[in-house]
């Protein structure tokens, strides 16, 4: 048995961790970490996991982590960076789903994220989370950086294509919306109800921090520098990312061979289905599942393509994900609890 370990376990991403691991038949939960609800039960706070999760919350110290074998960071964006080297040193495997290690470039993470980074010399070690392009990297790592929710919704769809050096990597456009998981489990005036509820608004238009994360990996399968331009919107649901991404064809190839381009790169992949031609994926359609579900069109025939994009952001965008790389590195079945179906409606 795998012994986990969770370090902020009171989040949309740390319950929905619990609820997958709590299904994981090689997984025993050791610790579950919260320096507010410490001496709570974690069914208390979370009544779906009655029965499921027979643990109270502790303070998030070392003496009750070092046992584990595998700790998930689902913190905010700082926090892991602190804990982190103390953990490896104790020879605990890392999965952190902050963005602490996503950027490989120090002065790149500390301008986004506004603060010294404490580990710098970790960031190079760290692996980006995608299995679909570091599975053997993520083997082998005792840090993975879990992708972000956009980031793997727009990869997933962007990246075959990019690195079959059909579309032009400098006419890259990827039109994003979120529900509101996306923004995390706190008190917020621009999350309430009254004021997300029958609206529907583009935000960080001018940068968001999923961005450099994007380009980054994006780069490394393109042989020309890569122009992104890439707007995420909020929409009035709870969880799900539908991204829209445009992309210029370099010379011509029909909608036939986009097509088979995808489904030859994904058709090993137990979490990515492409969808038959002029399909148009939906988000309730991956509802509490660790799939990417893709499509791909050509509009009036034209040299711009539209690849369509839909996740679950707190499975295949957060917490799902981050199950599979824990399969991975620990030389399990990738799929090994992730095998359930998405509800409807």
């Amino acid at each position: 048995m795998i012994k986990v370990g969770i370090i902020g376990g009171t989040g949309y991403t740390g319950v929905e961790l619990l609820r997958l691991l709590a299904q994981h038949p090689q997984v025993q939960v050791q610790a579950v970490t919260s320096r507010a609800e410490a001496g709570t039960a974690v069914a208390d706070l979370f009544p779906n996991l009655r029965e499921r999760i027979n643990l109270k919350f502790t303070k998030p110290t070392l003496d009750n982590l070092a046992d584990c074998d595998i700790v998930f960071f689902a913190t905010p964006n700082g926090t892991a960076m602190q804990t982190t080297p103390d953990l490896l040193n104790a020879g605990v495997k890392v999965i952190d789903l902050s963005a602490d290690f996503r950027l490989k470039a120090v002065n790149t993470w500390q301008q986004w994220y506004g603060m010294e980074h404490t580990c710098p010399e970790l960031l190079e070690e760290a692996v980006y989370g995608l299995p679909e392009w570091y599975r053997a990297q993520i083997a082998k790592a005792r840090l993975v950086a879990n992708p972000g929710c956009y980031p793997t919704a727009v990869l997933l769809g962007l990246l075959p294509l990019l690195e079959a050096g059909i579309i032009d990597p400098q006419h890259l456009i990827a039109d994003a919306k979120s529900g509101v998981t996306g923004a995390g489990r706190k008190a917020s005036m621009p999350m309430l109800m009254g004021e997300v509820y029958d609206s529907f608004k583009a935000y960080n238009v001018s940068g968001h921090r999923h961005w450099p994360e994007i380009c980054q990996s994006l780069n490394a399968s393109s042989a020309k520098p890569v122009d992104l331009t890439f707007v995420p919107h909020l929409v009035p649901m709870i969880r799900g990312i539908e991204a829209t991404l445009y992309a210029t064809l370099i010379h011509e190839t029909s909608i036939e061979e986009i097509q088979a381009i995808l489904i030859q790169r994904y058709q090993e992949e137990p979490f990515v289905d492409v969808l038959p031609p002029q399909s148009h994926p939906e988000t309730r359609s991956v509802r509490g599942v660790n799939t990417c579900r893709l499509a791909v069109h050509r509009p009036q025939n034209g040299n711009r393509i539209v690849i369509l994009s839909v996740i679950d952001n707190l499975v295949k965008g957060a917490a799902g994900q981050a199950v599979q790389n824990m399969n991975i590195m620990n030389g399990l079945s990738e799929t090994l609890g992730l095998t359930g179906i998405a509800l409807l409606p």
